[in-house]
């Protein structure tokens, strides 16, 4: 339990640190007249989301699990 504290924390800090984090996948492809483009989708981790990342991480490291039995 402990190393999934770390690794919200880790990941809530650098989504914090860039501001979000954008991902891009692949689109559907247009084709119109025998010209051809590519598209992508953009895709946006909020900078909240990195917030209650860390927040979830510190409470994990915080709960006794004897207790919570």
């Amino acid at each position: 339990m402990t190393i999934i504290a770390a690794n919200l924390v880790a990941l809530g800090v650098l989504v914090l640190a860039y501001s979000g984090i954008f991902l891009s996948t692949p689109g559907q492809p247009l084709n119109f007249r025998g010209m051809h483009a590519e598209t992508t989708e953009r895709h946006v981790t909020l900078p909240a989301a990195g917030a209650l990342a860390i927040v979830g991480g510190i409470v994990l490291l915080l709960v006794n699990p004897k207790r919570a039995t």
